[in-house]
């Protein structure tokens, strides 16, 4: 599986992004999905997830109400909608795959089986 993250860049505090995440190679819909964040000078963190049949999600408290985690298996796509972005949101955001058909959802980087290149998310303040 590959993965294609987009849509980062460039926001003020308050804005929106909206990030896709596209895989190719073989279709996710029997993967769990999830967006992971590093910030500089981080550890890499759990930001939310959805499950293969897109009836589970789980966000970490600090996006929580902020961020919504959405995925459309026809177009093998997850997507991150940012709003109320904040200067601490500013991160590289990675999204991953997990081979799962179960709807607990992991959030540790090493329960990841593939990876997205990243895209850079900055927040002015």
């Amino acid at each position: 599986v590959q993965l294609q993250a987009s849509g980062g860049g460039l926001v003020q505090a308050g804005g929106s992004l909206r990030l896709s995440c596209a895989a190719s190679g073989r279709t996710v819909s029997s993967y769990a999905m999830g967006w992971l964040r590093q910030a500089p000078g981080k550890e890499r963190e759990f930001v939310n997830a959805i499950s293969w049949s897109g009836r589970s999600t789980f966000y970490t408290a600090s996006v929580k109400g902020r961020f919504t985690i959405s995925r459309d298996n026809a177009k093998n796509t997850v997507y991150l909608q940012m709003n109320s972005l904040k200067f601490e949101d500013t991160a590289v955001y990675y999204c991953a795959a997990r081979f799962s058909h179960a709807e607990y959802l992991e959030q540790r980087s090493i329960d990841y089986d593939y990876w997205g290149q990243g895209t850079l998310v900055t927040v002015s303040s």
